[in-house]
């Protein structure tokens, strides 16, 4: 199978082979098959965190019970790996050098991304 070069935006959840403003946060050289797993995890984080937005209107619903945020983190771990295994070495040394694919990193980074969006 031929690799394309795709650009990824975990923030807005992007894959594109058009580099555009900032949907180049990733660089990664995937097939389409690879591509279609990206996605299926990025969907899978979007459905987790669809499901995290409804449970905070549940004010009897403790956060650390819910399944939705369950979902959108193991989504972002499982994410995380397949950009890695696709990446570029820019790619590959800056996921290594933020520690994202230590899990116990993983979270504290990604939601201080969400801070600055």
């Amino acid at each position: 199978m031929d690799k394309q070069k795709y650009y990824v935006n975990l923030a807005s959840q992007q894959i594109s082979t058009v580099r555009f403003e900032n949907n180049d946060s990733y660089v990664i050289y995937a097939s389409e098959e690879e591509v279609r797993n990206l996605r299926q995890k990025l969907n899978h984080m979007h459905e987790g965190d669809m499901n995290a937005f409804f449970r905070a209107h549940v004010p009897i619903m403790p956060y650390h019970n819910d399944r939705g945020n369950d979902h959108y983190d193991s989504g972002m771990s499982e994410a995380f790996q397949i950009i890695y295994d696709l990446g570029d070495e820019k790619t590959k040394e800056h996921l290594t050098d933020i520690g994202v694919l230590d899990k116990k990193r993983i979270l504290a980074f990604f939601r201080k991304a969400i801070v600055h969006l």
